[in-house]
């Protein structure tokens, strides 16, 4: 028999047994029910935001979409010396290593590529070259002796190549060569040992590696090609940018007019939050830099153009952004600086941030454009004077602003319950304090702006950049050359006519 019990909030269902015993059944719970149907939501949910994220990675960043796809048709092409039974007959059955090379040394640039490639082929190369050597002496030594010589060059040789990839001139350009060396050279060392045909078994690694090497560099350098070199130019370029927005948003925020700062504060932000991305571009800078070396002359940029100077650039850059950084932590400090001490100074550090930003962003256009400015000394003065205004102002700043202090005649005669305090001078020292380290800093700033101009002066100096004033020059000269010959040809035809 079964019974209905109803308890405050829950329901009941109790079982009588034969034997005079009774047993509670649970009632059904959407509990579990709602758990897998959460868990359900939630990885479609998670599947959605990953795909959305996709999907705007692509639309944003089409280059690696074409990167994606120019891999996929190298390893379509390299396949068919597998496929195919004439091509496999030719490589033997090492046509694996032609997709293995594929896969591992085709990158998102053409320098970091070839770097691979090239590393890849001298490593193959030298440790074959040696290997097959070693595997000769060894052979000529006997049966007993032949292992023993071989194990020992196998230690000798990778610790060596091991400990050359720790000197930096080596570990920047050819740490991936030394990788593979000790690779190639450890396998043919030891599968030499049991195989009797042992240089025409390198010979088809060699020319497997060659094949997949080759088809990488065709397609990397013909089919929408990403230099490196172009990358680090624009990275550089950019930084340049916003660091200028950084400084823009700075004096905007603390120096503009009242009411008409966060007026956009979400704009603001930005602006004063782009600083960061030049801080965290170091690795960025290197590597491209590096890379870029390996390519050839393409574009605006020769064989051997200065791309370490592109890194002393970024240096310099860097060091200007970590005042940055610092005058943003004063920006958003617990102590903050009334309007009265802000309002002497307002427009000698708008004028500054102003005229820093300006000489950013003309370095950032004639890095670009990769031409001499005219205008680019011009702004430097033009900072360099309002710098001179700012620590002008700072020196007659505490000369006209009233700091509270006791009155002596209070404190020799103390009327009711009123005593003298020393609380509001040190309140207001600590806001003058605040206030002339946030103007210093900006004078700072100026200061290793100007060592930027000094290291982009050099670009354009190694680099060649065309001077801008020679150009409009050529231009004014075809220009009175075309009128003049437009006024020849008309006092000829008024000749001709009389």
């Amino acid at each position: 028999m079964v019974k209905e019990n109803e308890v405050p909030g829950r329901l009941e269902w109790r079982v009588n047994m034969p034997n005079g015993s009774s047993r509670i059944l649970a009632p059904e719970s959407r509990e579990t029910c709602n758990r897998l149907q959460s868990l359900v939501m939630r990885i479609f949910l998670n599947i959605r935001g990953f795909l959305d994220k996709a999907w705007n990675l692509a639309i944003n960043e089409p280059k690696k979409v074409v990167h994606c796809l120019k891999v996929g048709l190298a390893l379509s092409l390299v396949s068919v010396f597998y496929y195919m039974r004439p091509l496999y007959d030719g490589v033997g059955g090492n046509a694996m290593w032609a997709v293995m090379t594929v896969v591992v040394v085709f990158e998102y640039t053409v320098g970091s590529t070839l770097y691979k490639c090239v590393n890849r082929a001298i490593g193959t190369c030298l440790a074959g070259s040696l290997g097959i050597g070693v595997h000769w002496v060894a052979s000529q030594a006997g049966d007993k002796f032949e292992p023993v010589i071989l194990q020992v060059s196998v230690f000798l040789l990778a610790a060596a190549a091991t400990f050359s990839r720790f000197i930096p001139t080596i570990k920047a350009r050819f740490d991936y060569g030394a990788m593979i060396f000790i690779l190639t050279f450890s396998l043919v060392s030891v599968s030499g040992y049991r195989v009797d045909k042992l240089v025409e078994l390198a010979h088809q690694r060699v020319s497997t590696i060659a094949i997949g090497a080759s088809i990488c560099i065709l397609i990397t350098m013909i089919l929408c090609p990403v230099w490196a070199g172009t990358e680090v130019h624009h990275l550089i370029s950019n930084n340049l940018e916003k660091l200028a927005d950084s400084l823009e948003g700075y004096a905007a925020e603390n120096f503009s007019v009242d009411g008409s700062k966060n007026v956009h504060e979400k704009d603001s932000s930005k602006r004063l939050q782009s600083y960061k991305c030049v801080l965290n571009s170091k690795a960025a800078e290197e590597s491209m830099a590096n890379f870029a070396r390996w390519e050839p002359a393409h574009g605006k940029f020769n064989f051997r153009h200065p791309w370490k100077q592109y890194l002393k650039i970024g240096a310099s850059m860097r060091s200007c952004a970590y005042c940055i950084e610092t005058l943003h932590g004063g920006i958003n400090s617990n102590t903050e600086t009334p309007e009265f001490l802000k309002k002497p100074l307002n427009d000698v550090c708008m004028r500054l941030g102003t005229s820093s930003s300006k000489v950013l962003k003309e370095m950032s256009s004639m890095i670009k454009t990769m031409k001499k400015s005219t205008k680019l000394d011009i702004l430097v003065d033009e900072m360099n004077s309002s710098v001179e205004g700012l620590q002008n102002a700072l020196k007659i700043f505490p000369s006209y602003q009233h700091i509270p202090t006791p009155d002596p005649a209070t404190e020799e005669a103390p009327t009711g319950t009123e005593e003298p305090s020393l609380k509001p001078t040190a309140l207001s020292l600590m806001e003058i304090v605040h206030m002339a380290t946030l103007t210093s800093l900006l004078v700072e700033i100026a200061s290793r702006i100007e060592g930027i101009v000094e290291e982009v002066k050099e670009l354009a100096t190694q680099a060649e950049f065309r001077d801008e004033s020679s150009k409009k020059s050529k231009q004014n000269q075809t220009k009175i050359n075309g009128n003049d010959g437009n006024e020849h040809e008309v006092t000829m035809k008024t000749l001709q006519k009389v």
